[in-house]
């Protein structure tokens, strides 16, 4: 049980040894332990040689069992014993922990969980309040479960697993934190934000010696919870919980969604901010992320003047976040920012490719990581339009899709008024030129993912107007090929294409099926399943789970439910909002 008591392993003879011998006695462990039909010690796919070494490599999150286990895929000798023992079928030895977080960064003082004005932290101790009605499991992903958390798909039909996904129960051994952050709100400052609704339960090492933090979305209330409850409802956590998923297998940047579940606690909503409460169920949502820091992290601490805390933060996510800059050069902080004006300028362009618009591109919910977070009104298009807004909140229209990419260059500025505190003159003259490179960047990475979607290689000078044609057009091929202009596109297009050296049909059209989705998670879709979710039936949102893992190939059960047609007439004004 998640609660029990902690089995340990004592006078195990081999921590002295060698690592030349680790190998053969690894494996003797190993039979070893199958002949005494001990199988839970042993829970990941990992070599036996992996198991003995794990002995004396410290560590501060979580694992699958009490050593740190790590894997070494190109051992001859794994074989047998790895096949046997792959992936944790309870949660009885998996653990999470959060010391790689609060042993280095400072934590709130006070222990009470009241709405406060905090300072001087990172973060808060802050635990889950349980739902007081029964709990149902609406989906999981088994790709999160098994590739990432190291969890046989068998655990999440355990009483111990939804009591962890629902906040319930914590494991031993970590400490529930909130964070806390700031942020640029529809372009205003809008001071202390932070977790209200969320809950990091820990950090977990997997087999492949990954750091993800655990986080439940809708799990209660916290120190940052301003006025609200805390609480997520059914229909925004099923769209978070589809649209991460979604994304990932378009292969953009996101945190990810292992688990939702519902309650048949009352939550009350007036999701278009007109006067009209209704009572919701409330619902959470298991994410998960190679961190939650986002550039309203940074700003806060700027903002009250707190630049050791600042310094210390930054030198913690470079040095867990970022390899490639070196956390003891005097220039890290600009090497930080030039990769995140990069790496923001490649999200954004993904994703423009997609049609997708976040809805809420406020400071507080880009990511440092340059990760997609915080889904809510987001929307795809159904057509080009680059005034296309999907949040009904967004009365300025700021966040519309064709702004996206000014928007990111703004919260990139916010970022550097942040960093510059930390930077000496020079830096922060090298600094404004490394932003002022990001339209560049953007347009680079734009361009270069709609030559692809076109199956062009290369560069030719008419690039630009093949692709301009196609995105201010209509919804589909057949609907632009009606257009009086196509005709003459098509010419261009196909004397362009003889422009592709060593290239043939065949190989450009398996290319362009391969970043050209038949399936993105249009708002109709999310609703219908929503509608359906709500009278407990969630076949829908296991067919949208289904189809958009792969959402490159045909799928017959989509074509039914017409997911490659266009938006239902019944869906025409579908509106979502900041409480979506």
């Amino acid at each position: 049980m998640l609660q029990g008591a902690r089995r340990t392993i004592t006078n195990f003879p081999v921590a002295y040894l060698g690592r030349s011998r680790t190998r053969s006695i690894g494996f003797l462990l190993c039979c070893l332990i199958r002949r005494l039909q001990f199988p839970r010690l042993l829970l990941l796919g990992v070599t036996c040689h992996a198991v003995v070494c794990s002995l004396w490599r410290p560590g501060l999150a979580g694992s699958a069992s009490l050593l740190h286990l790590y894997s070494n895929k190109s051992n001859p000798e794994q074989g047998y014993c790895e096949r046997e023992v792959r992936l944790a079928s309870s949660l009885d030895f998996w653990t999470l922990s959060s010391e790689n977080l609060i042993a280095v960064l400072p934590i709130d003082p006070v222990k009470e969980n009241y709405v406060r004005k905090v300072k001087n932290c990172v973060f808060s101790i802050a635990f889950p309040t349980p739902f007081k009605s029964r709990v149902h499991l609406v989906a999981v992903s088994k790709q999160v479960l098994e590739d990432i958390l190291d969890l046989d798909l068998s655990v999440s039909e355990t009483d111990d697993f939804i009591q962890l996904v629902s906040g319930e129960k914590i494991v031993p051994g970590s400490i529930p934190l909130a964070h806390r952050y700031g942020g640029h709100q529809f372009g205003i400052w809008a001071d202390q934000l932070g977790d209200g609704r969320a809950h990091l339960i820990g950090i977990y090492m997997n087999r492949q010696g990954e750091k993800w933090e655990l986080q439940l979305k809708g799990s209660g209330k916290t120190p940052y919870s301003r006025n609200g409850d805390g609480r997520a409802v059914l229909r925004s956590s099923v769209r978070e919980f589809l649209c991460s998923e979604a994304m990932y297998y378009l292969r953009i940047p996101t945190s990810r969604a292992a688990s939702l579940v519902v309650s048949d606690d009352a939550v009350w909503r007036d999701q278009f901010y007109n006067g009209n409460v209704v009572k919701e169920r409330g619902a959470v949502v298991l994410r998960v992320a190679k961190s939650w820091f986002r550039i309203g992290s940074l700003e806060i601490l700027a903002h009250y003047g707190e630049l050791d805390l600042l310094r210390m933060l930054l030198d913690f996510i470079i040095q867990e976040h970022f390899p490639s800059v070196d956390v003891k050069e005097p220039n890290r902080y600009l090497d930080f920012f030039s990769t995140v004006v990069s790496e923001t300028a490649q999200l954004i362009a993904l994703w423009m490719s997609v049609g997708f618009a976040h809805g809420v591109c406020n400071t507080d919910n880009f990511s440092l990581l340059s990760i997609t977070i915080d889904y809510g009104p987001f929307g795809f298009m159904e057509a080009y339009n680059p005034d296309f807004v999907p949040n009904t909140s967004d009365d300025e229209r700021r966040y519309k899709i064709g702004n996206q990419a000014n928007i990111g260059m703004f919260n990139l500025n916010k970022l550097l008024q942040a960093l510059n505190p930390l930077l000496d003159p020079r830096q922060k003259q090298l600094a404004a030129q490394i932003l002022e490179g990001y339209p560049i960047l953007y347009d680079t990475r734009f361009r270069e993912l709609f030559k692809a979607k076109l199956g062009l290689l290369g560069k030719s000078k008419g690039d630009d107007d093949l692709i301009a044609f196609l995105l201010h057009q209509f919804w589909a091929l057949k609907m632009i090929s009606k257009h009086k202009l196509f005709p003459a596109w098509v010419s261009q297009y196909l004397l362009r294409l003889k422009s592709n050296m060593n290239d043939s049909d065949s190989e450009r059209r398996k290319r362009m099926t391969t970043v050209n989705p038949r399936y993105v998670l249009k708002n109709w879709m999310v609703e219908s399943a929503v509608q359906k979710a709500e009278r407990n039936d969630f076949s829908e949102v296991h067919l949208l789970q289904q189809v958009l893992r792969r959402p490159f190939q045909k799928h017959s059960a989509a074509e039914t439910a017409g997911y490659s047609s266009p938006t239902p007439s019944w869906a025409k004004d579908l509106r979502v909002s900041c409480s979506s």
